[in-house]
């Protein structure tokens, strides 16, 4: 008669259930050796200044050298004062006429480049367009600054022509100007990665149906690369809003953005640390709402 070795159950069970959290470990082991070091910086230069920023918001008129002692939401009641409402609005104005222009203006470009330009030039003219981006934003501004003041480029030629010179200088226009110059090259490429991957069998196939070439584009053509056009406007608006240099030094006093009011906090003569930031975290407030909606609808899978 022989007597039974086997293992009690309750020991089976404890031995699998290691077994498996060792098998999840090392699965987890590699990718996690591969995000370490991103994950450090990111936690270093993004999620710790952040958090010391939304610390500081805590503190009303907290000067440098004060002592951090976080007190209530004085300050973002304060940004969510009248005034201050209205330049978070002029803020927006300017990111979404922005945003407009660039898609006006940038769509037709992106889409003669992806469909009608010769193919073997196709990268050839889609480096050339987004080689502004090279620059610096300062050198940009500066150059639209000698183009658009009353006795440049601009006002050279129209008085040449015969027509009165443009007072866009110091305006609402010439932000919109210098921000469209700014961030059209982002939108065309968004675009133009979209519009390559367009099925053209359905345009043929819309056209042997007799639609027009008008009902092709809005009923064929757009709803193939709506994600596209999502993404792209996203990214426009979400880089827009934060823009410093163009409001400053194409828009003069009366061009206020929350980007320039944030500035003044901290480096002005008010230095009031707590107000900017604030201020500053409802702008990444405001960011992280529109970075969501990229994320949500930028890898949409296009509408048939």
């Amino acid at each position: 008669m022989t007597t039974s070795t086997k293992p009690p159950p309750h020991t089976s069970l404890n031995s699998q259930s290691k077994n498996g959290i060792a098998r999840i470990f090392s699965k987890m082991l590699g990718p996690m050796a591969l995000l370490g070091p991103a994950g450090f910086w990111l936690l270093f230069l993004l999620v710790s200044p952040t958090l010391v920023i939304f610390q500081l918001s805590l503190v009303e008129n907290i000067r440098p050298g004060d002592l951090v002692i976080p007190d209530g939401l004085g300050n973002y009641l304060r940004a969510f004062e009248t005034i201050n409402l209205k330049v978070i609005g002029r803020s927006i104005y300017f990111a979404l006429g922005t945003t407009i222009w660039c898609l006006l203006l940038g769509f037709p470009v992106a889409y003669w480049i992806a469909l009608m330009s010769p193919k073997q030039w196709r990268n050839l003219l889609l480096l050339g367009f987004v080689l502004p981006l090279w620059t610096s934003s300062l050198l940009r501004s500066y150059a639209w600054i000698t183009i658009l003041r009353p006795t440049g480029v601009l006002n050279s030629i129209i008085g040449i022509i015969g027509l009165p010179p443009l007072e866009l200088l110091n305006r609402t226009p010439a932000v919109f100007i210098g921000m469209s110059y700014s961030y059209l090259p982002y939108i065309v490429t968004v675009l133009y990665a979209s519009l390559e991957k367009l099925d053209r069998r359905l345009l043929e196939a819309s056209a042997d149906l007799g639609a027009t070439p008008i009902q092709t584009f809005w009923k064929v053509t757009v709803p193939q690369i709506l994600p596209g056009i999502i993404a792209g406007s996203l990214l426009v608006f979400i880089s827009s809003l934060g823009d410093f240099v163009d409001p400053e030094l194409l828009g003069g006093a009366s061009s206020m953005t929350v980007a320039r009011l944030i500035y003044n906090q901290f480096l002005g003569a008010t230095q009031n640390w707590g107000f900017g930031s604030a201020l500053s975290m409802v702008l990444i407030l405001g960011v992280s709402m529109a970075i969501a909606l990229l994320l949500k609808f930028g890898d949409a899978k296009p509408s048939k």
